[in-house]
């Protein structure tokens, strides 16, 4: 879900472009993809956005912001049918603008089709341009529109021959829904980059049969009491008609190239993602940091919350004392209201605050999940300074992150990683730390207890399982 030809101001952590749920055959289908959306809000909080079909007419409402900002009791109640898609969006590149959130809606010769993706298409800037010069016109500068013109291209064919003609000619990563009038569709690409899970609903289903989810993940599940079946499989296309699910695989069976960074920090730890406990990887990535970087110190502390698991991992594994010594103001909102210059770090302090008298002449650990671009663990590690610790050492549940990622995920270029042009010994003096260790990529990989042939590890060691077009890398990517 990729913005074309567009630079995104400097952020300063990870951040993953959006989620998606999908309802089919329950009579409260906008309702409860409002509650998946809710449940997968952390995936994305720029828009918000739900179609429904109640098999004849086709509704859509969506807006920026959160899910619960976008969506009234009225607006849910509007949105009549048995099927819905919903997404939430952060995107990975581009301003954001309601022109660009998600679901897109097309009608094309009678027929009405939306899409809702998560991923990117690393050959969309080439595929445009052909569906260009063949007269196609886009009204959004994201790679997701490129489905809805390959399907319209395809409408001479039936159903099964149109999916496949369509998703074979995409490369890249994509777990997306799409919604006709009485269909819905549920694709992953063969690398199973990003997650994507089935669930049947507790209640419901017309007709006497039962209703379907499909979500990024399992929490979406957990919120609306649906039963988790399976994870859509790597090049899996599901597909809900007529009361019935039937699946086809366009693609040879490959390997899986699961994006590791799910496990480390963008998915929920209650989530189960690619057949792991999110919770569980998360301490064992701990623990087995613990076993690699052997510290003499007071007591270990996350930054609340992304290191909030593996913190818990290191404490048990090293016998050194859990402490919160900071503490996260949870009502923190959007602002428009800009700080005085003097107030130095703002954005740090809004979130995040040191408890000065327990910290004062400390030994620190502090397990963070990543290092991006330091901005932000440059200014935390000076507010614990100034409330008088001692030392302040710092474990990162994750190898250093060298390289941009091209299937999904906001990584800045490789020039603006800060471990792209720096040593961790660089680092850590830029930090002002007194040490800084990362866990091993083969501690990552055991702390899932897969292989690293089942993962995409590209941020951290280059090897990238699908290239980009040349277009797709000068455009986005510079």
């Amino acid at each position: 879900m990729l913005h074309n030809n567009i630079s995104k101001s400097s952020d300063r952590r990870p951040t993953h472009e959006c989620g998606v749920c999908g309802i089919y055959n329950h009579p409260d289908s906008a309702k409860l993809t409002y509650f998946g959306l809710y449940a997968l809000q952390h995936r994305g909080q720029e828009s918000a956005g739900i179609v429904t079909s109640n098999g004849t007419k086709v509704s859509m409402y969506k807006n920026m912001g959160l899910v619960p900002e976008v969506f009234s009791e009225s607006t849910i109640q509007s949105l009549k049918g048995h099927l819905s898609i919903g997404h939430v969006r952060y995107s990975t590149t581009g301003a954001s603008n309601i022109t660009n959130a998600q679901p897109l809606l097309v009608t094309h010769k009678g027929t009405t089709l939306a899409v809702a993706h998560n991923g990117n298409l690393v050959n969309s800037i080439s595929l445009r341009s052909g569906l260009e010069e063949q007269g196609s016109i886009f009204q959004t500068t994201m790679d997701s529109e490129v489905v809805l013109h390959l399907m319209a291209r395809s409408a001479h064919l039936d159903l099964e021959q149109a999916l496949r003609q369509t998703f074979t000619a995409l490369k890249g990563a994509y777990s997306l829904l799409l919604m006709t009038q009485d269909t819905m569709i549920a694709v992953r690409d063969p690398d199973g980059f990003r997650p994507l899970c089935l669930g049947k609903l507790k209640n419901g289903g017309n007709a006497g049969n039962g209703g379907w989810i499909v979500a990024s993940e399992t929490c979406a599940l957990d919120l609306i009491e649906a039963s988790y079946i399976r994870d859509i499989e790597p090049g899996e296309v599901v597909i809900f008609k007529e009361g019935s699910m039937t699946s086809i695989f366009p693609w040879p069976k490959q390997n899986s190239h699961f994006c590791i960074f799910e496990q480390v920090y963008f998915a929920r730890p209650d989530s189960e993602i690619f057949g792991i406990n999110v919770y569980q990887a998360r301490k064992r990535m701990g623990q087995i940091l613990a076993e690699e970087a052997k510290i003499d110190a007071d007591f270990v502390m996350p930054f609340p919350d992304s290191g909030n698991y593996a913190a818990l991992g290191y404490s048990q594994a090293s016998g050194i004392p859990f402490e919160m010594g900071v503490i996260r103001n949870h009502y923190v909102g959007r602002t428009f209201i800009q700080p005085t210059q003097s107030m130095r770090d703002f954005n740090v302090k809004v979130k995040l605050n040191p408890v000065r008298s327990f910290l004062k002449g400390k030994r620190l650990i502090i397990v963070e999940d990543s290092i991006i671009r330091g901005t932000t663990g440059k200014s935390r590690v000076r507010a614990l300074r100034e409330a008088g610790a001692k030392e302040v050492h710092m474990v990162v549940s994750c190898p250093p992150t060298r390289h941009a990622c091209y299937y999904g995920i906001d990584f800045p270029s490789a020039g603006q990683l800060i471990a792209n042009d720096k040593t961790i010994a660089e680092i850590a003096e830029y930090l002002d730390l007194d040490s800084l260790h990362y866990l091993s990529l083969e501690g990552l990989v055991k702390a899932t207890g897969m292989t690293s042939d089942h993962f995409c590890l590209a941020c951290f060691n280059g090897k990238y399982p699908i290239e980009p077009d040349r277009s797709f890398h000068k455009n986005i990517l510079g």
